[in-house]
C-alpha cells in the first residue's frame, strides 16, 4: 500500500503542515465568521496558497466544515463529556461550565464558532448557515434524548419536559456565548449560570 508521499506527485511536496493550517483557519473563522473570513486572510493566517487551499481542502465551505469538525472534537468536546455526568442536573452544571471556558479564554476568539460562525449571512454563504444550524440542532437532540433518560430513571420529575429543559440548557448556553463575545468577564457569566440553574427542576 503506498504512503501519502509515494501518492504526491513527484516534485511537489505539500510543504505545510495541513493540522496547524486547518487549526489556523478555524481561528480565523471564529473570529470573522464565515463571510467575515476572506480567502486572502484565510490563506495569509494558513500560511499557504489558494491554490494549496484548494487542493488539500476543497473550496471555502468545504474547509469551514472541517474546521467545524475540529471546534467539536476540540474547544466544543465539552458537551460530549457532560452527558456523562451522573445527573442532569449535572450535566446542566458542565455544560455551561464548559461554555464559559470555551468562550471566554484568555488566548484566542471568544465566543463560540456554532454561534456566531454564520448567523449573519446572504444567500451566497447559505450552506455554512444551513450547517450550523444542523450542529446545533444536533447538540440540542442530544442534550434532550439524555434528558429523556434522566426522567425515565427518575433523576428528573416524572412531569418534566425534557424538550422545554434542553432547550433552556441551550439557549442559556447560547446566551452566554453572545455574552462572552460582547466581553463579558467568566466570573459574571458563571454567577449568571449559577443563578439559572436554582430554577432546576426538584426532584
Amino acid at each position: 500500500m503506498k504512503t501519502e508521499q509515494q501518492r504526491r506527485p513527484a516534485g511537489r511536496p505539500r510543504g505545510f503542515d495541513v493540522d496547524e493550517a486547518l487549526e489556523r483557519a478555524l481561528l480565523v473563522f471564529w473570529e470573522q465568521g464565515y463571510e467575515g473570513a476572506s480567502l486572502a486572510t484565510l490563506t495569509g493566517a494558513m500560511g499557504i496558497s489558494t491554490a494549496s487551499m484548494y487542493a488539500t481542502f476543497g473550496n471555502k465551505e468545504a474547509l469551514f466544515r472541517k474546521a467545524l469538525e475540529r471546534y467539536t472534537e476540540g474547544p466544543s468536546a465539552y458537551l460530549a463529556r457532560a452527558l456523562d455526568e451522573p445527573t442532569a442536573l449535572g450535566v446542566a452544571t458542565a455544560i455551561l461550565a464548559g461554555t464559559i471556558r470555551t468562550t471566554t479564554r484568555p488566548t484566542g476568539p471568544n465566543g463560540c464558532l456554532g454561534v456566531q460562525g454564520a448567523l449573519a449571512t446572504g444567500d451566497a454563504s447559505s450552506e455554512a448557515r444551513d450547517l450550523l444550524v444542523a450542529w446545533r440542532d444536533d447538540g440540542y437532540t442530544t442534550i434532550r434524548a439524555r434528558f429523556e433518560r434522566a426522567v425515565d430513571e427518575g433523576d428528573l420529575p416524572p412531569d418534566a419536559d425534557p424538550t422545554l429543559v434542553a432547550r433552556y440548557v441551550t439557549a442559556l448556553g447560547y446566551g452566554i456565548a453572545v455574552q462572552a463575545a460582547s466581553g463579558v468577564g467568566r466570573d459574571e457569566l458563571q454567577d449568571m449560570a449559577d443563578a439559572a440553574l436554582r430554577a432546576w427542576p426538584p426532584v
